[in-house]
């Protein structure tokens, strides 16, 4: 869970919300309303997976131009690629789920043009 920590947590900027289940990890933006889970119960080293098998794409959005500028300069800082237009940036996490946090003002039709 070290990968799924360092890349939702350190660089993304997720609260762990539940670490007490071994093999796996609870992480949320802004409070427990939603959270996002990984854990490696039957997939231990399976490494990236076809959308198909899980989940394709995850689209977060921020209130504020300041939340995109942290989460850029937080990807950097851990050496992960990632693409910016300012006001969305996508990144792909170790396992090829696309990423896209974006300012809330995107339309939804723009989310999905990223």
């Amino acid at each position: 869970m070290n990968v799924a920590r360092s890349f939702y947590v350190d660089a993304l900027g997720f609260e762990a919300t539940q670490t007490g289940y071994p093999g796996a990890l609870f992480a949320s933006a802004g409070g427990y309303h939603h959270h996002i889970a990984m854990n490696t119960w039957n997939s231990r080293g399976a490494g990236p997976r076809a959308a198909r098998l899980g989940l394709g794409n995850v689209a977060v959005t921020v209130p504020r131009d300041e939340d995109i500028a942290a989460l850029e300069a937080r990807l950097a800082a851990h050496s992960i690629d990632f693409t910016t237009d300012g006001r969305s940036v996508s990144a792909q996490d170790p396992w090829g789920t696309r990423v896209t946090v974006s300012v809330s003002d995107l339309s939804t039709d723009e989310l999905l043009a990223l």
